[in-house]
């Protein structure tokens, strides 16, 4: 039966894998052996064999690797008495090795390959000067390779500046080596010092295209949010003509589409670290259109994710570029084709071109995001296109909820810029219920999102925001007060910030939950925090709890010890006028309690501070302890004569005389509406 014979394969078969495997370990074996032979001719012969037989063939060079063919390799590179064909012929080798598996380049940084081959730099020997340089590129290139081994000696990077001048070959790998090595402020600095931009500006009109390119991918990882690279790159200039307008060059249409979107890149850093004017005609006419070109379907998906990014940057902080690049080639519309992949399985004949789909699927979602949320950050009428698109509040929903960290974070940041839209809070929000998932989305969530969804939930909360209601019933209260905890900043800002807005006109029951879930004790240490943005936040998280008068007086009377303890300190504390304003502000909603206003009343300390913000050299500050004493005299109240009694003893009214007669007119108005009391 032809069942029974493919569930047992017949002895013979296994016999002859193990026959093969052990050939191939044989010939490999004899491979090794050989460079152990004492005649150096032989040994030379070896090498080259070797690397005949390794080229294109994984198997063969994970078995040299095992048998231990790189310590010998590398002992024979670095031998004085090796001859230089045998000790480039080595590097080769080893170069064609690290090309084979992460495995390999793992096994070769085991050996110490890269101390060895940067030492080979110091040859006098071209050719083999770079075969090193092939080598240790093919290495650097590996994602397992880490990047600071090109650091760890000072020596290393102005020696490989001093090579730049030697070949076609060594610019080209010795860029190469830099634009991967070079990762974030510390690496650019050390390249720039090192005379990075000097030395490479040349290579950018190199007869080599090779060579051009990587030297454009040097300055777009140089200049990546480096204001000092940035400013410095404009004013070079290369055979009389200055960097910017050689990047231009590069940008136009019939150059390679990786020089389009590297150069693209270059314009787009120097113009984000103010090098260039956003205004200006190089990037309004040349980079962001050529950065839309990017995204459309003519491109394949890796140039379409870069593209895509590499605009949202461009944009991210500019209304007028966003307004440009919302109505150029449609590409709003263009956006929503990248929700599209993998494409539909009938589409698709081989199985490669679904694997690349997937793999790339996630990054054209996470850009689509990016993208979106950068148009979408200022103005109302994109965002309005934006939601108009095909299912779009149904993709950021699921992009909530996708396994990609990535995609996670740009689908909120993408709701969090939709999210400052009043109309759609309004509508398309509470249609699609997106609280819901962003309120899972915050459970146990890494900081980069907590603070974006955070952000967002801060919007869901404002007053006219219909998701309010429901995003209360689900303990929202409970996980923004532990978020006021958090060691990080940016988490504090916004858990205080959307406690503020939850308290905004709403019932004692929601306020009296606040403050229960804050507790006394982290409110003071909320009025205690060294971020001046955490105390505004916090004091107007207390001024919307404390204001109409039946909850100011029920906070008052369960927390008013507490409070007025905490405005004497700031009262006191060295602040800024918005701070001093703002908790003169919330005396003044205290003085407009009922009973809460003998807390002030019985106060002499504070009767006093009040006194002195009267005459205080900002206007602010007066005005808003005009407000205090307003609410204190006001006619027909409970006690009024008696507090005007008080007031006048103190001096208030001669002051109020004398801000009858200022010369501005808010407190002038203030000051004789509080004198018509004394009159009534």
């Amino acid at each position: 039966h032809p069942c029974i014979l493919e569930c047992f394969p017949s002895p013979t078969s296994d016999l002859l894998k193990e026959n093969k495997s052990l050939e191939v370990t044989a010939s490999s074996r004899h491979y090794v052996d050989r460079l152990f032979d004492l005649d150096p001719q032989k040994v030379l012969q070896g090498v080259i064999d070797m690397k005949n037989a390794v080229i294109g063939n994984n198997k063969q060079k994970a078995n040299l690797i095992v048998l231990g063919a790189v310590p010998r390799l590398l002992y024979l590179l670095q031998q004085e008495s090796s001859s230089t064909e045998l000790r480039t012929e080595c590097a080769v080798v080893l170069g064609s090795l690290a090309m084979g598996t992460e495995n390999n380049v793992k096994s070769l940084l085991d050996c110490h390959i890269i101390p060895a081959l940067l030492q080979g730099l110091l040859s006098p020997d071209l050719k083999f000067i770079e075969a090193c340089l092939r080598c240790l590129r093919t290495i650097f290139i590996s994602p397992v390779t880490p990047e600071d081994l090109l650091y760890t000696d000072a020596t290393v990077i102005s020696h490989l500046m001093a090579l730049l001048s030697r070949s076609r070959y060594t610019q080209e790998y010795i860029c190469q080596i830099f634009s991967h090595c070079c990762k974030g402020p510390d690496h650019q600095t050390i390249l720039f010092n090192h005379g990075a931009v000097q030395n490479i500006a040349h290579l950018l009109v190199s007869t080599s295209y090779k060579v051009r390119m990587q030297a454009l991918k040097c300055f777009s990882v140089l200049a990546f949010e480096n204001p000092q690279v940035s400013m410095t790159l404009v004013n070079v200039s290369v055979d009389g003509e200055l960097l910017p307008q050689i990047f231009v060059k590069m940008l136009q249409r019939d150059k390679p589409i990786e020089m389009q979107l590297t150069s693209a890149k270059c314009l787009t850093s120097m113009c984000r670290a103010g090098a260039i004017r956003t205004d200006d005609s190089c990037i309004v006419l040349k980079t962001l259109p050529c950065l839309v070109r990017m995204c459309s379907k003519e491109r394949l998906l890796e140039e379409r994710v870069e593209g895509a990014e590499t605009l949202a940057y461009l944009i991210e902080t500019d209304v007028e570029l966003q307004r440009i690049a919302s109505i150029t080639d449609h590409l709003i519309v263009m956006l929503a084709d990248y929700f599209k992949y993998p494409s539909s399985v009938s589409a698709i004949t081989d199985i490669k071109r679904l694997d690349h789909d997937l793999k790339h699927a996630h990054e054209l979602r996470q850009a689509a995001f990016k993208l979106y949320a950068s148009l979408g950050a200022n103005d109302e009428d994109i965002r309005k296109k934006i939601i108009e698109t095909e299912n779009m509040m149904d993709r950021i929903v699921n992009g909530l909820s996708e396994s990609s960290i990535k995609v996670r974070l740009a689908a909120v940041r993408c709701l969090h810029s939709l999210s400052r839209s009043v109309q759609q809070l309004r509508t398309s929000f509470q249609d699609h219920a997106v609280w819901k998932p962003l309120m899972k989305v915050l459970q146990n969530a890494p900081n980069e999102i907590l603070i974006v969804a955070s952000s967002t939930l801060c919007n869901l909360l404002l007053e006219f925001s219909p998701s309010k209601e429901p995003i209360l019933e689900s303990g929202a209260i409970e996980l923004l007060c532990s978020l006021t905890q958090s060691e990080n900043l940016a988490l504090r800002v916004n858990g205080i910030w959307a406690l503020m807005n939850m308290a905004f006109q709403a019932e004692q029951k929601i306020k009296s939950d606040i403050l229960r879930g804050l507790s006394t004790e982290q409110l003071f240490q909320l009025l205690s925090d060294s971020d001046v943005n955490v105390l505004m936040k916090t004091l107007g998280l207390l001024r919307n709890l404390l204001s109409t008068r039946p909850h100011i007086d029920h906070i008052m009377s369960t927390h008013g010890k507490q409070i007025m303890q905490a405005v004497t300190l700031i009262l006191e504390g060295e602040h800024n006028i918005e701070v001093k304003e703002q908790t003169l502000c919330i005396l003044a909603n205290i003085a407009d309690g009922t009973t809460a206003k003998e807390l002030i009343m019985t106060n002499d300390d504070i009767l006093q501070k009040i006194k002195y913000y009267m005459s205080h050299s900002n206007a602010k500050l007066q005005l808003a302890a005009m407000f205090c004493i307003s609410n204190l005299i006001w006619n027909g109240e409970e006690g009024s004569q008696e507090r005007q009694d008080k007031l006048r003893d103190m001096g208030i009214v001669d002051i109020l005389h004398k801000l009858s007669q200022s010369s501005d007119p808010n407190l002038c108005d203030k000051a004789k509406t509080a004198l018509q009391q004394y009159l009534a």
